[in-house]
């Protein structure tokens, strides 16, 4: 995925052995709500991060205080779903997409370029790039819509719209990112 040039590098955290040992440990997310509503976290994450739960296909922005907004998100399709800690590298608004090779390989009739804003881009309202290969946390077309809440992507976390157009006004360029199982 070419989304644009990235806007900045920043290392991330070392957090992986929190997040994976409160995610695999006794302490538990706790549903308190409905999609994007705040809901419970354990208390040890740390606010301004996001967490990536696959097992639920839920993205959580935590806020502090054992509180955070969970979202409905698509994850990576098997054997394409990432685990482990990133950051944001980079944020965009309606950005034009290419697809990467593994994409365009079994999806030849893609055109090379689907500009930002096109009814068909799968980028959506918006895209948070991430420190990894072709992977970004990004909106998605109305076609893809039902799509969410399922393992559907070559990668990347697909969220509704109106869920990235929030969560992008709410993290910054450095923001950690972990997906756990």
């Amino acid at each position: 995925m070419n989304i644009g040039k990235s806007i900045g590098r920043r290392a991330c955290v070392n957090l992986a052995s929190l997040f994976l040992g409160v995610a695999t440990g006794g302490a538990a997310f706790v549903a308190t709500g409905q999609a994007s509503q705040t809901v419970a976290v354990p208390a040890t994450y740390p606010a301004g991060m996001i967490i990536i739960k696959q097992s639920e296909r839920k993205l959580y922005f935590t806020t502090g205080e054992g509180t955070a907004i969970r979202y409905p998100v698509a994850i990576g399709k098997t054997g394409k779903a990432w685990r482990g800690q990133t950051f944001i590298e980079g944020k965009f608004i309606a950005p034009a997409w290419s697809p990467p090779e593994s994409v365009s390989r079994d999806h030849p009739e893609l055109p090379q370029l689907i500009p930002g804003g096109a009814a068909n881009n799968p980028m959506g309202a918006a895209a948070l790039t991430l420190q990894l290969s072709e992977v970004a946390i990004h909106g998605t077309s109305a076609k893809m819509r039902a799509s969410v809440g399922t393992a559907a992507s070559y990668g990347c976390i697909r969220m509704l719209n109106e869920d990235v157009v929030d969560l992008y006004g709410r993290v910054k360029v450095g923001t950690p990112v972990v997906s756990i199982p």
